[in-house]
């Protein structure tokens, strides 16, 4: 920021300097070509034709210095034309402080206005000329009027314009840049306080930052304070994952490990089916650690009407005898990963076939003004009492026993769907009469 401010004023200041510097220059040449015009103004005006043709003036010039030989301010009036005539001596009249050295005139210009131009004719005393060509009254000769002035208080005028624009501008430069530099110190001074305020919570072992600091900052604070609860939820997920994971393993191991220090006769089966139940433990952890992995992500999106398509086939093949249909917004999508979505429908599908009476009704946005996609799976079977709709989400919990299952569905689509921010409600089905599953997931970002 400081460099890019210090190249910015420079240039800034260069380009100022550089067109104050025209200006004034153009200013004080205009003042000083003004004084020789009002000089050459005066001659003519004065000037008249002799008897003999030549010019001379009928009053005195107001001017001093064009009597002092070498005083550095000149005229001469020469008959332009007339060089090669025997009077041109008389004709060409020089003023006293020019001695016995004519002004040597460009004399390229056919107009009779004022032209003003430097000239290098004296070495150690460069000149401004300006000369006018008239033609005077009683004269048919064009005579060319020239007042001509040392440059060296020009010069020494503009060296100390000059000299004072590069210092101011130095100064002026040299000053904003320590306002830059200190603008720039102070107004980064909440982000080094920012920065010792995470060295502090490091060190304290604090888990937010909780020091007042300033408005600037505030939105970046409350960003970073919301990363680290989120991030401390997902590591108190992972503990609590961790802990189920081996709370649930537990009893399996120590079925088996009784079974094989007693020598059970029944050691095969025992393994068979306690490392199943533990198989389907460790899948259940997975899927939950999977979708909070890819919930992280903060890009999941998943058209619904495909995945709904895609598990009634393959629950279809399963449940050959039961209809199933499916109606509602094809073009729904959801904030969930397709794996995820996949999941939840097929676990809740498939109870609706299971256990319901040969008929499953999924409409999906079945609510389309509601602010998340609900999605509605209903069954024609007894449905599930309410005062049970609670613990039916538990793990291991099942209603009918009769039935192969784990227990752990429900669980499952429970966890992954608060993973990404939704739910699921249980209701009766008014059409069908079972049990009515609300499966509310937040849309996707469009």
């Amino acid at each position: 920021m400081m460099a890019i401010a210090a190249i910015w004023i420079g240039v800034l200041l260069i380009g100022g300097g550089f067109a104050l510097d025209r200006t004034l220059t153009r200013l004080v040449e205009g003042n000083f070509d003004d004084q020789l015009g009002y000089l050459l103004n005066a001659m003519i005006v004065t000037a008249e034709i002799g008897p003999d043709g030549e010019v001379y003036f009928n009053r005195p010039l107001g001017e001093p210095r064009f009597l002092e030989p070498n005083s550095g301010l000149y005229w001469q009036i020469s008959a332009k034309g007339q060089e090669d005539t025997p009077s041109y001596s008389l004709l060409n009249k020089p003023s006293r402080s020019l001695w016995d050295t004519p002004l040597k005139l460009r004399e390229d210009h056919f107009d009779t206005e004022p032209h003003f131009y430097d000239s290098d004719q004296f070495e150690d005393e460069p000149l401004r000329i300006v000369e006018r060509t008239v033609i005077l009254p009683d004269s048919d000769t064009r005579w060319t009027f020239a007042v001509a002035s040392a440059r060296e208080e020009l010069d020494f005028q503009i060296s100390r314009i000059r000299s004072i624009l590069v210092w101011s501008f130095a100064l002026l430069g040299l000053g904003l840049f320590a306002m830059a530099m200190a603008q720039s110190w102070y107004g980064l001074s909440p982000l080094r306080r920012v920065r010792a305020a995470i060295q502090s919570m490091r060190s304290t072992g604090s888990n937010r930052i909780s020091d007042p600091l300033p408005l600037e900052v505030e939105p970046l604070v409350e960003e970073i304070n919301a990363l680290l609860a989120h991030t401390e939820k997902q590591a108190e997920e992972a503990r609590t994952h961790a802990g189920n994971l081996a709370h649930a393993l537990k009893t399996p191991l120590t079925v088996l490990t009784n079974a094989a220090t007693a020598r059970d006769p029944q050691l095969a089966d025992l393994v068979f089916r306690e490392t199943k139940t533990m198989q389907r433990h460790v899948e259940h952890h997975l899927a939950r650690a999977r979708a909070v992995g890819r919930r992280a992500s903060g890009h999941s999106r998943a058209e619904v009407w495909p995945s709904a398509e895609s598990v009634l086939r393959a629950v279809t093949r399963i449940y050959e005898t039961t209809r199933f249909d499916l109606d509602g917004n094809k073009s729904a999508a959801v904030g969930v990963e397709r794996q995820d979505l996949d999941e939840i429908l097929g676990n809740l599908i498939e109870n609706a076939a299971k256990y319901g009476g040969g008929s499953v009704f999924v409409t999906i946005d079945a609510e389309p003004d509601a602010e998340m996609c609900v999605i509605w799976i209903e069954d024609d079977g007894t449905g599930i009492p309410e005062r049970e709709r609670t613990r039916i989400f538990d793990r291991g919990a099942r209603l009918d026993t009769g039935k192969p299952g784990t227990g752990l569905g429900l669980a499952i689509v429970r966890d992954v769907a608060e993973i990404y921010g939704g739910s699921v409600e249980l209701d009766e089905s008014e059409d069908l009469g079972g049990l009515l599953v609300k499966l509310i997931l937040p849309r996707a970002a469009s």
